[in-house]
């Protein structure tokens, strides 16, 4: 068998404020979520997308230790309907307080592209063919 994508992980130094970005780019999560240890969202795709608080981690991993924020190593990229969308969700992201990397810009490989980051300073890159 050839193993196959199946599971993104991210570990949050506050549940509800990743839910609650995430929840902006339209990952239906309940609120009931907003307290657990661990949640985890099916795509259309099949990929999941799962969240563990630091503390689970700790639970497995005792010497586990957070990496500085804005240092993440992996990157979600969303795909947007248009090149206006990317911008509109760009900045109803960076109005409601999350920070923004790179503000909208037409990339030279042919898509209207942007990046903010999550409350734990994972990259979120937003795209759309231009």
């Amino acid at each position: 068998m050839t193993p196959r994508l199946d599971l993104i992980g991210i570990v949050t130094a506050d549940m509800a404020a990743s839910l609650a970005f995430y929840r902006r780019l339209g990952l239906d999560i309940p609120a009931t979520a907003d307290g657990e240890p661990h949640v985890e969202f099916a795509g259309p795709q099949g990929v999941r997308l799962a969240w563990d608080t630091e503390e689970t981690i700790r639970s497995f991993d005792a010497d586990w230790t957070a990496p500085a924020h804005g240092t993440g190593r992996v990157a979600l990229a969303f795909l947007c309907d248009s090149p206006a969308e990317v911008d509109k969700l760009y900045g109803e992201l960076t109005d409601a307080g999350y920070p923004g990397r790179r503000a909208p810009w037409d990339a030279p490989w042919g898509q209207r592209y942007a990046v903010v980051h999550d409350p734990d300073g994972n990259t979120v890159d937003l795209f759309a063919a231009n």
